[in-house]
């Protein structure tokens, strides 16, 4: 099989092999090494316990990166002109094109987690949380390796981070607090990766990328248990305008997870206009209700932490992702096999 045109990637020169930025945090040494936080220390053990190779998953499973790896009926866009005037080998590019972008976001937070996670282990102010903030990083590696080799052997195709994407991740490693790294990576961004990886699981029919999703999601779920037991209680006696700023934090990110990560580079590369790509995957009914269901882990995990204010409800309710706050995070984990 020829392979399809790729776009043209900072990723593809040497110059852009490597982007350095200037981080600054408090490091701490912990010379008392007593659990501190109820569970965590249960957590460490859970997560030594589950551990598993990204090699030993059967790399030999043939893949055609032009099938459907998802149901063709998903497809937003199958009613748009442009899109129907497209020869049969374009719409198998279209596909291909898809699914590699989506499993390359993944990829690059994968990396920006284990950037987070190695941060955590000197930030945090005690021992259980360095020790599973130690276990953590290795997991984060293992995704990255994984989904590389996917995307490397199997589709054959990367693509660079997104824009919006890279900003919330640069917005995480850069901030000094040790607990807008838990908020930032392990509250939201894992929480709505965990709902992404839940829907392709289910949707896929792949059977590689199926196990590949299924794995990482194991570790998800105890990433983001870290964070909900690190941060409970946290937030309870925290000056009015220190909580405001945890507020905007997370009004932002969850606005920009929801209306900024449609993938317009794969319009683009089809040579359909950006522009109406966007408003048509904006007002998708099935992609409406996608995009609504990437909180229904977050939302409830924030309340349990108290930070689903009064401030946060009015944005939420105006998102219309407020129908989540009572879910059962544990629930959807047992649902999907998890627990």
């Amino acid at each position: 099989m020829s392979a399809a045109p790729r776009p043209e990637s900072r990723l593809d020169t040497t110059d852009a092999e490597l982007e350095r930025i200037l981080t600054s945090f408090d490091t701490s040494y912990v010379w008392r090494y007593g659990s501190l936080k109820e569970g965590l220390r249960d957590l460490y053990e859970k997560a030594k316990r589950e551990q598993w190779n990204a090699a030993a998953l059967d790399w030999g499973t043939p893949v055609d990166p032009e099938e459907p790896i998802i149901p063709a009926q998903f497809n937003p866009l199958e009613d748009y002109a442009p899109y129907r005037r497209l020869s049969d080998k374009e719409k198998r590019e279209f596909n291909h094109a898809q699914i590699s972008w989506q499993l390359s976001q993944f990829m690059h937070g994968e990396q920006g987690a284990m950037i987070v996670a190695s941060q955590l282990v000197s930030a945090v102010p005690w021992m259980d949380a360095k020790l599973y903030a130690s276990n953590q990083t290795m997991d984060e590696a293992r995704h990255v390796e994984v989904f590389s080799r996917y995307l490397r052997d199997k589709l054959e195709w990367e693509w660079p981070i997104n824009e919006n994407l890279k900003s919330l991740l640069d917005a995480i490693i850069l901030n000094g607090d040790w607990d807008f790294k838990y908020l930032g990576m392990q509250i939201l961004v894992e929480g709505l990766a965990m709902a992404a990886f839940a829907n392709l699981y289910q949707l896929a029919e792949e059977p590689l990328v199926k196990d590949v999703v299924h794995n990482v999601m194991r570790d998800e779920s105890r990433h983001v248990a870290f964070g909900v037991l690190s941060l409970n209680g946290y937030y309870d006696d925290m000056s009015a305008s220190d909580l405001r700023d945890r507020e905007d934090f997370v009004i932002e990110a969850c606005r920009l997870m929801r209306d900024r990560l449609i993938g317009e580079e794969v319009s683009e590369h089809m040579g359909f206009p950006a522009a109406d790509v966007r408003e048509i995957l904006l007002q998708s009914p099935i992609l409406q209700l996608f995009r609504q269901q990437l909180f229904s882990r977050v939302v409830p995990n924030l309340k349990r932490l108290g930070l689903l204010t009064p401030y946060v409800r009015t944005a939420f309710e105006e998102m219309r992702i407020l129908q989540f706050e009572d879910l059962n995070p544990e629930d959807q984990d047992r649902a999907l096999g998890l627990a």
